[in-house]
């Protein structure tokens, strides 16, 4: 799922490419270190910054590439897990698509850190809402606002939408999780696991005590377990944030809240009433966003922009 992401960069950006906008400003109060993503063209060259910032007193990781005179800002929401640097070769590329004429800040979500900033603390979908929402107010963004989600992120995104409205200009969602699938067996077994206090403790349990393992066996398991067609950025998120204790069972948490929202009646009200401003792009092969959500998408939101990437 991750590595088709950065692909999916320029169906988006003919939504976005209309905003018109002057401002920049340095970010206070944060911590920041370069890392060495310097593969961008001659147009649009910066470095990807990995760095922490305080949102509500939780520390978040956040993947960002700052525009000299940005004429909108990107503000994207992962999935879940919500471990930021998955994102790395998807933030450059959007960045370099849009030839640097706009911000990107990608934010990873709560308690999905490498290090326990908060001490086990567990977030649920409508704290991880809260936190993105706060991290805007924080960051002092003024520059107009366009929203990218991916999974679960998508569903964020709305919600940042619907509390932003002046705020926010547009929200794109790249394979949207928006309510349950009932056909898809791998989140029926998803659901007997999150649900389950015994079995999510087991899975939490098992999977923390992979961080016992050298570090070259967690990256040969995450190459057997996603594939090479995975960079090595996203092998190296994986080996460093997953086997977390607090990391994982933050995600196990997060998606048990997530599939009781879910299970109500997506917001088509909503969508209409801001059809202009929402695009969602789906996959052929996505059980979180299947086909039949699309087609639901597409007969309940009338002229909602919608496409399917693989056909």
């Amino acid at each position: 799922m991750l590595a088709r992401i950065a692909a999916l960069t320029e169906r988006p950006r003919s939504f976005i490419r209309s905003f018109k906008y002057r401002r920049t400003d340095s970010i206070p109060n944060s911590r920041r270190r370069e890392m060495d993503f310097t593969d961008l063209d001659s147009n649009a060259t910066k470095c990807v910054n990995l760095r922490l910032c305080s949102v509500s007193g939780c520390m978040t990781e956040i993947l960002e590439i700052r525009a000299d005179r940005p004429s909108f800002h990107v503000v994207f929401v992962p999935g879940n897990p919500g471990v930021i640097t998955f994102y790395k070769e998807f933030v450059e590329s959007l960045f370099k698509s849009l030839g640097g004429m706009a911000s990107v800040s990608a934010v990873g979500a709560s308690g999905h850190t490498e290090k326990n900033w908060e001490h086990g603390k567990l977030y649920s979908l409508q704290e991880q809402i809260d936190h993105k929402i706060e991290f805007i107010k924080v960051q002092n963004i003024e520059a107009p606002l366009v929203l990218v989600g991916h999974s679960i992120g998508s569903y964020i995104a709305l919600e940042m939408l619907r509390r932003l409205p002046e705020k926010a200009m547009y929200c794109i969602g790249l394979y949207p999780f928006l309510a349950l699938n009932l056909q898809s067996k791998k989140q029926a077994v998803i659901v007997k696991v999150i649900m389950s206090r015994v079995l999510s403790t087991m899975v939490t349990l098992f999977v923390a005590s992979l961080s016992l393992l050298p570090r070259q066996v967690l990256r040969l398991i995450s190459e057997l377990s996603n594939g090479k067609s995975w960079s090595n950025t996203a092998h190296e998120a994986c080996c460093s944030h997953l086997p977390q204790y607090h990391t994982i069972h933050n995600v196990l948490y997060m998606a048990r809240t997530e599939f009781i929202k879910l299970s109500e009646t997506p917001d088509w009200e909503f969508m209409r009433e801001n059809q202009e401003k929402i695009s969602f792009l789906y996959g052929i092969d996505d059980h979180w966003g299947p086909l039949q959500m699309f087609e639901e998408v597409e007969s309940n939101s009338l002229f909602l922009k919608s496409c399917i990437s693989g056909l």
